[in-house]
């Protein structure tokens, strides 16, 4: 057996076709007796993350099985591209011995890229030939190679940098340098225990003549980019200006000189967003050079339209324009207000990075940006999908890791993955407690066993805001003055019988996995309008539940689902068309953030600040 220098762990495989003429239809990787596909990525390239990582040593057989796609009615070819593991240990140990080393295959001219560990201890590592590995949360692995989402926030006292990381991050008081005069340090971390999944740097910006800043920064994301472990590294800067008015100036010397630094590739790969803040005050303006003569006959709604095309096109001549003049048409930029009639801009920011984030680092990194964000529901249905397909939710029909395991555990393993990409503001954790696992568990066990009649295909619920309409209805009328809420399911006694079997491939399995799956992230996503990133209670949790299972949304995932179960034959066949069944019942509570932002509006008096309710 192969002692610890002897042992790494194969974590990330991507393969770039970028300069092949060949179409791949499918690719598998094969290391020992593990067989796992290789899932389609951005363009002519493929990945895969392991989750856990997946153990290899000198000898073990390692390839990657690569199907191309049949042209004018030929056949489809099949090609193995084998790895030498003594050649990656070989070459591991010429570089020394850091933690996470890239070992890069070049075929024809097809790129693979393997990123392994050689630190990584054997109880976190599933061995290629192990086919009942312990049931870890997939997000354990991700928090272990990036637990916090690393940004650098630039700019002068004053520019809002505080108000932003408040409100994007879900935090009542951001800790940047501008609370604390004369400790502007650049290294200094800030980690806030209301959110603890990013930690922040904070630059004072360039001022005219002061080029130490500009060096400071600039060896700051040098060194953070020269370190080998994801989770030192810097994912994201924020160069925030306030909008000037007409005739300010928006870049100085020093902001121009960092700018020609990121143009030129002396920065690297970080991704640098251009953050116009105080949005509200141009708006302001806006309304007040206004021609009234302009308004007649318009109604509130088209003034407010006016009004936004005008700071539209105000952006575009003292921000936009001469910004991408400077640094390129490719720059890229968000314009934001923190005030809450304005709160959808923060989306768009939000989206921006965690984009930018996606392009440039390791899968682990754009989900934590997700995760670490308050913003964007959207986002964090994604990042749970992105970790369903890690492990868990790939092979719901025909799972290997749940074989042998009670369907309970099964549960609480994607339960605590869902629950984790949200990150609540939740000190109690209710959100992990037995009592919150029990009521999901009952509430799939009653949506699945009423026997009320199955929709009319021809008349399916209209998706969308209406749907979230009815939910803000429900929110209202549940949250009555000083009533408890009262959820028709229990939260102490488990129902549901099938909970205590063991896991066995079946339609009724697959049907409670995926009823499971998308009710608790659809009673998330009410809780998210609901609890509007205060600390949680019981009380919210479980208005959030309620009013989902009230509502007509839960009735319709429970149909989809029963019918989609109902018309599969082959389980062993249903991985990926079950996927694309889950993101695509996800859709149904998609609405935009100006929406979100009314919704929240609609409920907010009715909600309000009521004592907590026991379970």
């Amino acid at each position: 057996m192969p002692n610890d220098l002897q042992t790494s762990t194969a974590h990330h495989i991507l393969v770039d076709l970028s300069k092949s003429r060949k179409n791949v239809e499918s690719a598998e990787v094969r290391i020992g007796k593990l067989h796992t596909p290789v899932e389609h990525a951005a363009r002519k390239t493929l990945q895969q993350t392991f989750s856990p990582p997946v153990k290899i040593s000198p000898g073990i057989s390692f390839s990657l099985h690569v199907r191309h796609k049949r042209l004018f009615g030929m056949k489809a070819e099949d090609e193995d591209v084998d790895f030498d593991t003594d050649e990656i240990f070989r070459v591991s140990d010429a570089r020394g011995n850091p933690e996470r080393q890239e070992y890069v295959k070049s075929h024809e001219k097809t790129k693979i890229v393997v990123k392994l560990f050689r630190s990584i201890t054997t109880e976190r590592a599933v061995s290629s030939s192990d086919e009942n590995p312990e049931l870890q949360p997939t997000t354990d692995e991700i928090i272990r190679i990036c637990p916090r989402f690393r940004i650098l926030v630039i700019g002068k006292t004053g520019v809002g940098k505080s108000s932003l990381i408040n409100h994007a991050f879900g935090v009542e008081k951001a800790l940047t340098s501008d609370d604390k005069p004369g400790e502007a340090n650049i290294d200094t971390e800030f980690i806030s225990n209301q959110n603890d999944r990013f930690v922040l740097h904070d630059s004072k910006g360039f001022e005219p003549g002061d080029e130490d800043n500009l060096k400071i920064v600039q060896d700051f994301i040098e060194r953070r980019k020269n370190m080998t472990a994801l989770k030192d590294q810097l994912y994201a800067v924020w160069l925030c200006f306030e909008i000037p008015r007409a005739g300010g100036r928006l870049l100085e010397t020093g902001t121009e000189k960092f700018l020609t630094l990121k143009r030129k590739g002396k920065l690297g790969d970080v991704p640098v967003i251009i953050v116009f803040t105080k949005y509200d005050k141009l708006i302001d303006r806006m309304d007040r050079i206004l021609d009234e003569s302009s308004l007649k006959g318009l109604s509130d709604t088209d003034v407010k339209k006016l009004i936004k095309n005008k700071a539209e096109t105000e952006l575009q001549k003292i921000c936009i324009g001469p910004l991408k003049t400077f640094a390129g048409p490719d720059i890229p930029y968000a314009t934001i207000s923190t005030k809450e009639e304005h709160k959808e801009t923060l989306t768009r920011l939000i989206q921006e990075t965690e984009n930018r984030v996606r392009q440039h680092f390791a899968l682990e990194a754009s989900v934590m940006t997700s995760i670490a964000q308050r913003v964007d529901p959207r986002l964090k249905i994604n990042a749970s999908i992105e970790v369903g397909k890690r492990r868990y939710w790939k092979a719901l029909a025909s799972s290997t890791a749940f074989k042998n395991r009670m369907m309970r555990d099964c549960l609480k393993v994607l339960h605590t993955d869902i629950v984790t990409v949200w990150n609540f503001s939740d000190p109690h954790r209710y959100l992990y407690s037995t009592e919150f696992r029990t009521m999901m568990v009952n509430m799939v066990n009653k949506l699945d066993s009423d026997d009320e009649p199955a929709a009319d295909p021809n008349k399916r619920f209209v998706v969308g805001l209406s749907m979230v309409g009815t939910i803000a209805a429900i929110v209202s009328a549940m949250a009555g003055p000083a009533a408890p809420i009262v959820v028709p399911i229990a939260a102490g006694i488990v129902l549901a019988v099938w909970v205590h079997d063991v896991y066995q491939m079946s339609h009724d399995t697959l049907q409670h996995f995926m009823s499971y799956i998308v009710s608790l992230t659809f009673v998330l996503r009410t809780l998210y309008i609901v609890s509007e990133n205060q600390e949680l209670t019981r009380r919210a949790i479980k208005l959030a539940a309620a009013s989902y299972l009230e509502s007509p949304m839960s009735r319709e995932v429970t149909t989809q689902i029963q019918e989609y179960v109902r018309g599969l034959k082959l389980l062993e066949r249903a991985d990926r068309d079950t996927l694309d069944k889950i993101f695509e019942l996800m859709q149904l509570f998609d609405i935009n953030a100006e929406q979100d932002s009314e919704l929240r509006a609609q409920i907010r008096a009715a909600v309000g600040s009521l004592p907590d309710d026991p379970w």
